[in-house]
C-alpha cells in the first residue's frame, strides 16, 4: 500500500509550508488561520502514519500504537478543522467591512 506513505508525506510537506507561511505573514488573523490549517495537516499526518504502521508491521503492539495515533490525529485534525472554519468566517467578515 503505497498510498499511505505518499499521503503522509504530502501532509507533512503542507504542514511545513503552513508553518513557514505563518512566519512570513504580518497579520494576526491570517496567522491564526494558517496555524489552524497546519493543525489539520499535522493531524492527517499522525492519522495516516498510524494506519501505515499497522499495515506495515501487522502486530498487536502496532495495532495498539496505531489506534492511539488514529485517536490523536483525528483529535488534532478535528479541532484544526473547527478553528479553520471559524477563522475563515472571521477573515471573510473582515474583508467585507474594508
Amino acid at each position: 500500500m503505497i498510498i499511505f506513505p505518499i499521503l503522509s508525506l504530502l501532509s507533512i510537506v503542507l504542514y511545513i509550508y503552513y508553518k513557514v507561511m505563518i512566519v512570513r505573514t504580518p497579520d494576526a488573523l491570517t496567522k491564526e488561520y494558517l496555524n489552524s490549517k497546519s493543525k489539520i495537516c499535522l493531524g492527517a499526518f499522525v492519522f495516516l502514519w498510524g494506519i501505515n504502521q499497522y499495515m506495515f508491521y501487522e502486530t498487536q503492539l502496532s495495532l495498539f500504537i496505531g489506534i492511539v495515533l488514529l485517536i490523536l490525529g483525528g483529535y488534532q485534525a478535528r479541532f484544526g478543522w473547527k478553528a479553520a472554519k471559524h477563522y475563515r468566517n472571521e477573515y471573510q467578515k473582515l474583508q467585507s467591512t474594508t
